[in-house]
This record gives structure tokens, C-alpha cells and sequence, in this order.
């Protein structure tokens, strides 16, 4: 195996303040680079093919993308965007996550709490409304009014809360305003999915490496009324190998990028945020690790929720590792530098960049009370957000806080009321964990640590807590949000009265916030927009902000070391690379089948496309518009691609419709999806 690093020294990086190069780009759908494309690639799509697959991508609420492939509302997605699912729907009996699902009927598929999907029906520019209601206005004001002009907007465009969803989105750090509405499906199921290490195979040390040899895909169901949802406008199943050098498509909802930031927003990352969450996390990852050798119900029961720690736990790493490279960082000022120039003699322009550098300079002293004042817990989760929800719902649309609108509430309280399993031992974990780290980093005599603790230790805290709630409880949160500020006032449920007692000082350093940061860098933002296209046109996309983008790109490994990395693995590769030892060990159903499986079908493989976090799931898609994987990670070199992308090393890694197509018939069988995949 061909060890990758992070270190990009000798590569030649392209970043967004200036014209997006190669295959860099996350764009938004109504706006994508046609001529750019058919420079590189001698051909584009048309906004006939753009339109059907707009149709085709969906939304996962719970993070993640997919799409859907059959008439019948049939989603594919990746294994690690479901593995809460079915962690939800295990037991003690049947550990689904462990072992896997596959429904003979769909009368069997499995209800996925919290989860909701979403396609994206039209895109509207609301620029022009969104920054007139901010006008002149500054600070807290500007934030307020912005809101409120957002949640007229929403409201207007999505009378049916039932079916649809309005959301207002931010790009370019302010410089545009998108109204994004969405067809919505409350209802989503469990179809099918592989045994866990059939997806993890090579586990932590494999991750955002490659090759790899990983399953990651599961299938969903829309539903409505009870019935399948009919989605004529499916992109079609097509379970082949990747070529070489063929052009792909990833279309999908990248969750966050910091490719537009300053230097000082980048230096607060290297120098504040990073350093703190790669300590506090991966001493959450070890406390977790002890605690579920305790007994196989612990294994189980904490096993989504590490493999989700670890895998933020890398990206934190690789961020942290990116902006201590000089020569990454080198890039990213250079970058910053040439805009500066481009933008000196621009009057009207101000002077942005020391606007930023005030704002995060104030930010500084709020950042931990902010970060530490929200502890860690599922059970206070659902507290919090049943106080903040009844407080909210007593105001004006236009005067509540984002999440808490009207076309925010349906999926509130979806995420709140849906029925999932808490586990009072993890919780408690999490809870003492985040109040120590409260302690550590506020100081034991700070008012904010006072409040979250009184005389209470972390772990005497977290105990009364947790075992004197009631919260997991789904009837009891339902008559708590039906029953409002009254219900509430009235509670004497230790977690609604602990989420009271820090509700006051939530708001404050929210209000605080607003006022010297978020204020102020939206003010900055848009003139940094103005910015960059006075200096390069309209070939620019904006950061990611989980809405819906496609990238383009083409089937191609990558030279590591001197050595060539292959573009795909094969079924082949993953039992030669098996050593029954742990994460080594391949999945029983892949050793029960090996005989049937080809070895020669392509497992996953690797694409130039441009993604992040938030594109798990994608479906991706060749030149005709079928589908011939999903992706689900990227290499270690694209662990910096939050900051800026790199053509010639960041790769994406896909798990092939072959390898899927393989256990669909052979390893995993479902011959009722395969038919349905087929079009039969």
C-alpha cells in the first residue's frame, strides 16, 4: 500500500480568491462554468442534463447526500451516512449495524429516526432584498433585521410546510443571497445495507487513505402517506467499471469550506479552534475507547458514535497539519496578496481586510465561553431545544433566531419528537467529558464555569443529570413542546431546569457574537465579494454551505512518492489485503461468497473531483448522467482542501455501482432492489 502524507510542497495549489483552475470548483447548479468545462474537456452538459439531475440529487438532513435511482423513491447513499439508523433500530437481540439489513419486503424496511430528505426544486436570487433590509446597519442590528427579512422570505416561498422547505442561503461571505426551496420527504427508510466492516474494512488507518476497500453504500426509501414516493425524475442505475481519464460528475451538498477567509480568519483556525478540538476530541475518543471495553453492550452501543469521533478526529488532524505547512500556507497568502493588489485603487472597496481582522480579534474572547456553554449531551440536546423552541414560538416569525422560524420548526420538531434509543451511559460520558473541558479551559473560578457547575464536580453533574431526566422519553418531550412556555415553566425535570439556568447566558454571547463578529463580517464579506469579481470576473464559486453543487472531474490516480497509485481497486485486492485481524478482517458475508464475487469487479476508485465533507453520498455521475458510484471520502491531501484544492494530488474515493452490484446479487443478496434497479 502506498502511504500517503499531507505535505503538498512540490504541488501547484489553486485556491478560490483567485480564478478556479483544473477540476477545482464546487459550484451552485445555476451557475455552473459551462465554457471552463468545455475548455478542459471538449464538452459540457446542457441545462437539460444540469435540470434532470438537479432532480435526481437529494439532501440528507442528518448530514450527508444521495440520490435517488428508481421510480419508487429508491435513495442511494453511503454506509456511514446511515449507520445511525441503524444503530437506532438495534437492540441487544439484532445488532443491524454489526450485521446489516435487507428487506425481502418493504413492508420491512426500517423508519430512520430524524432523517428527511430533500430535493432541490428551484434556486431564487434574493440579494438584492436580503441586503436592503440590512441597509446601513451594523452589528447586532444588521443580524437581526437580516434575519428577519430571511424568515419573511422563507415563509412566503413555502406555504406547504408539509411538503416543502424554503431555506435563504449566505455565499460569498455575504456578497449573495440564494432562495433555495425544496421538496421535502419526512418519512425516510431503511432499504438495504452491508455488515459494518464491510464498509469500515481497514478502519481508522485506512481512513482518508487509499487504496481502499470499503462498501460504503446503503440504500433508503422515500415514503408519503405510508406509500413509496414516486420520483420519475431518477438518475439511472449503471453498474459498471470507471476508464481512465473519463469525465465524472459529483453532485451533492458539500458541507463547509473556508476557501474565501483571511488570513487572520485562518490564523484564529490554526492558533484557536484547531489546537483545542484536536485535544478535547481525541481525549473524548479515548475515554470512549475504555468505556466500551466494558461489556459487548457498550461495543455496540457506542460504535457509531466513535467511528464518527475518529473520523472528525483525522480531519482535525490534516486541517492542523495543512495550516502549519508553509508551503501550503505560502500559497493561501500569496493568493490573499494578489487580490489586495487587484483590489488597491477600488475607493469604495474600503478597506475589508482590516474590518475581518477586528472582528475576529473581538471574537477571540468569546470563543471558549461560546464553545464550552453548549455541553455535550443528546438528553440536554432535546432540554435545550424544547426551552429555546417554547421561548421562540411566543414571538413574531421575523423576531426569532434561525432554526426556530416557521420554515425551520417542521424538521425541529421532527429531530426532537422521532422515537431513537439514548443511552444513558454514553451520555453521561459525553456530559462529564464536556463540563471537564468547560473547567480546564475556562478556569475553575470563571463565572461561565460557576454556571455550568455551581458546586458541582463534572462527573456529579452529568450523574444527576442524566439519571434524573426524563427526556429520553418521546411522549414526555411531545407534551413538553405542545405544551410551551407553560410546560416548561412548570417542569421540574433536572435537564429542562439545567437548560433554563444557561439559556440567558446562551442568548448574551449569541447577542455579543453578532454584534462584534458576525455583524461586522458580513458587512466585510460582501465587500470582499465585490472584491474578488471586480479582480477575476464571474469564473469563481462560493464557499460550501450543505446546498446542493456539482463538481467535474475525471477518473485518475495520482503519483505518491514516485509510484503510481492506481484509480481503482478491485474485489481481488481486498482478500489479498485481508489478515483476519481487526480492521483487517474482512466481513463474514464477503468470506461466505468469495467464491461467487468476480474478483476482477472494481471495488472503489478515485476521481479529481472537488469535494468535502457533506458530499458523502454524492452520487457519481459519468458524461450520459448515469450513475456509476457514490463517493465517500477523499485522500489524505484533501484533508486541506478546506483551505484551498490541489489538482494535482486531491482525489476523491468512490465506491464503484460494480462492487455494489456484486453484493447486491452475491454477497448481500436482494434480488427484488436489483430487479427494481434494472427498471423491471
Amino acid at each position: 500500500m502506498v502511504r500517503a502524507t499531507l505535505l503538498a510542497t512540490a504541488a501547484v495549489i489553486a485556491f478560490a480568491a483567485a480564478p478556479a483552475a483544473a477540476d477545482e470548483g464546487m459550484w451552485t447548479l445555476d451557475a455552473f462554468p459551462t465554457e471552463r468545462m468545455k475548455a478542459d474537456y471538449g464538452w459540457a452538459p446542457d441545462q437539460a442534463w444540469l435540470d434532470k439531475v438537479r432532480g435526481g440529487a437529494v439532501r440528507l438532513t442528518g448530514g450527508c447526500s444521495a440520490s435517488f435511482v428508481s421510480p419508487q423513491g429508491l435513495i442511494l447513499t453511503n454506509h456511514h451516512c446511515i449507520a445511525t439508523c441503524l444503530a437506532n433500530n438495534s437492540s441487544a437481540a439484532k445488532d443491524y449495524l454489526n450485521d446489516g439489513f435487507v428487506s425481502s419486503r418493504r413492508e420491512d424496511e426500517l423508519k430512520c429516526p430524524g432523517q428527511q430528505a430533500e430535493v432541490v426544486t428551484s434556486i431564487t436570487d434574493v440579494t438584492t432584498r436580503v441586503k436592503g433590509a440590512m441597509g446601513s446597519l451594523t452589528g447586532e442590528a444588521l443580524t437581526k433585521a437580516r434575519d428577519a427579512e430571511v424568515a419573511s422570505i422563507e415563509k412566503a416561498g413555502c406555504t406547504d410546510t408539509a411538503t416543502t422547505r424554503c431555506q435563504v442561503v449566505t455565499l460569498f461571505g455575504g456578497g449573495q443571497y440564494k432562495l433555495y426551496q425544496y421538496r421535502k420527504y419526512s418519512d425516510v427508510r431503511m432499504a438495504w445495507a452491508p455488515e459494518d466492516r464491510a464498509s469500515t474494512f481497514g478502519g481508522d488507518p485506512d481512513n482518508f487513505n487509499f487504496p481502499r476497500y470499503a462498501l460504503d453504500a446503503a440504500f433508503l426509501r422515500a415514503y408519503e402517506n405510508g406509500q413509496p414516493v414516486a420520483t420519475p425524475q431518477h438518475l439511472k442505475w449503471n453498474p459498471r467499471a470507471p476508464k481512465a481519464g473519463e469525465a465524472t460528475f459529483v453532485v451533492g451538498n458539500p458541507g463547509s469550506t473556508s476557501r474565501l477567509w483571511t488570513g487572520s480568519q485562518l490564523a484564529f483556525e490554526r492558533e484557536v479552534r484547531l489546537p483545542v478540538t484536536v485535544a478535547t476530541t481525541s481525549e473524548l475518543r479515548g475515554r470512549l475507547i475504555q468505556a466500551m471495553q466494558e461489556s459487548p453492550e457498550k461495543e455496540r452501543e457506542g460504535l457509531d458514535t466513535l467511528n464518527g469521533i475518529e473520523n472528525s478526529l483525522k480531519v482535525f488532524i490534516g486541517r492542523t497539519k495543512a495550516l502549519n505547512d508553509p508551503a501550503f500556507t505560502g500559497k493561501l497568502a500569496a493568493a490573499e496578496a494578489d487580490l489586495k493588489a487587484k483590489s488597491a485603487r477600488n475607493a469604495a472597496l474600503g478597506d475589508p481586510w482590516t474590518e475581518v481582522d477586528s472582528a475576529v480579534s473581538a471574537y477571540r474572547s468569546l470563543y471558549y465561553p461560546s464553545r464550552f456553554m453548549q455541553p455535550s449531551s443528546d438528553l440536554l440536546g432535546y432540554a435545550q431545544t424544547l426551552v429555546f423552541a417554547a421561548q421562540e414560538r411566543e414571538k413574531p416569525n421575523g423576531e426569532r433566531l434561525p432554526g426556530y422560524t416557521d420554515s425551520s420548526l417542521p424538521l425541529t420538531e421532527k429531530r426532537v419528537l422521532d422515537a431513537r434509543p439514548v443511552y444513558p451511559w454514553l451520555d453521561k460520558l459525553t456530559l462529564e467529558w464536556s463540563l471537564s473541558k468547560a473547567r480546564e479551559y475556562l478556569g475553575a473560578d470563571d463565572p461561565d464555569t460557576k454556571l455550568l457547575l455551581g458546586k458541582a464536580s463534572p462527573e456529579g453533574l452529568a450523574e444527576s443529570l442524566v439519571s434524573g431526566t426524563k427526556m429520553a422519553d418521546p411522549a414526555v418531550r411531545k407534551a413538553l413542546w405542545d405544551g410551551g412556555m407553560k410546560a416548561i415553566k412548570a417542569s421540574d425535570d433536572p435537564m429542562i431546569v439545567y437548560a433554563l439556568r444557561l439559556a440567558d447566558r446562551q442568548r448574551e454571547l449569541r447577542a455579543k457574537t453578532d454584534a462584534v463578529y458576525s455583524g461586522p463580517l458580513a458587512i466585510a464579506g460582501a465587500k470582499l465579494s465585490d472584491a474578488r469579481f471586480a479582480a477575476y470576473g464571474d469564473t469563481l464559486y462560493p464557499d460550501a454551505t450543505f446546498t446542493l453543487r456539482i463538481s467535474y472531474g475525471k477518473v485518475a490516480g495520482w503519483t505518491e512518492r514516485g509510484e503510481q497509485v492506481p484509480y481503482q481497486t478491485t474485489m481481488a485486492g481486498m482478500f489479498e489485503r485481508a489478515t483476519g485481524n481487526a480492521p483487517y478482517d474482512a466481513a463474514p458475508g464477503f468470506v461466505a461468497a468469495k467464491s461467487k464475487i468476480d474478483p476482477n469487479a472494481t471495488f472503489d476508485f478515485v476521481t479529481t473531483n472537488d469535494i468535502i465533507g457533506g458530499n458523502s453520498g454524492s452520487p457519481v455521475i459519468d458524461r450520459a448522467g448515469t450513475v456509476i458510484g457514490a463517493a465517500f471520502d477523499g485522500n489524505i491531501h484533501s484533508l486541506g482542501g478546506n483551505y484551498g484544492y490541489d489538482p494535482v494530488l486531491n482525489r476523491t474515493v468512490v465506491v464503484s455501482t460494480d462492487a455494489v452490484q456484486e453484493a447486491l446479487e452475491k454477497i448481500y443478496p436482494a434480488p427484488a432492489l436489483v430487479r427494481e434497479l434494472a427498471g423491471k
